[in-house]
Order: C-alpha cells, then structure tokens, then sequence
C-alpha cells in the first residue's frame, strides 16, 4: 500500500473523510490513465498545445497523490508550453508513463476498484 502514490496531503485535503478519498481515488483512476494516452500521443505527433493542456491538467492530481514525477510533467508541460524544438522529453514522458501505471495498479488494488 502507498508505494507509488501517498495519500497523505490528500487525507489532510479530505479531513480524513473516507468517502471523499474514495471518490478521489475513483476520478484519479477515471481521468489520469486517459489523460497519460493522450499526453502521450500528442508528444508523438508534436502537438504542443494538446501536450501543454494535457500535462497542465493532470498536474494538480498527480501532485496531490505525491506520485514523486511532478517536475518531470513540468518539464513535458513546458516542452508544450514554449514548443521547444529540437528538445527530446521522451525520457520524462516515459517516467510519468510508468508512473501513472504504477499508481493505477495499485489505487485498484488498494482501494479494492
């Protein structure tokens, strides 16, 4: 349990409400999985404006689950943001991938989903 994510900025979010960490953790597993295939498709096809939107709305949950690869989505954000061409964030895409892979599996199983 809370290997790849930790729950404790969202526990003092929710006041300890079960429920509402439930719920959070449902919408996590809902949007965030979806979000990465897009994030990722738009970083292949260079569509800076779908990487920028798509990073700088997952921001907010994979910050408040700690999944520990916020600066990374930063980085792949901002590649968006300023179209850096030339620059190569194959790398820290593919650590948030495997992230958000990691903390899937285990918000499933944790939260019994």
């Amino acid at each position: 349990m809370e290997q790849h994510y930790k729950l404790h900025r969202l526990k003092e979010l929710a006041d300890n409400d079960k429920d509402f960490i439930l719920a959070l953790a449902e919408t996590f597993l809902e949007e965030v999985p979806a979000d990465a295939i897009t994030l990722k498709q738009a970083v292949e096809d260079t569509n800076y404006l779908q990487t920028y939107q798509t990073a700088h709305k997952m921001k907010p949950t994979v910050d408040v689950f700690e999944l520990g690869v916020l600066d990374l989505l930063i980085e792949v954000q901002d590649w968006g943001k300023f179209e850096k061409k030339g620059e190569d964030v194959s790398i820290q895409l593919e650590k948030v991938l495997t992230a958000i892979e990691q903390a899937s599996k285990e918000i499933k199983s944790d939260f019994n989903l």
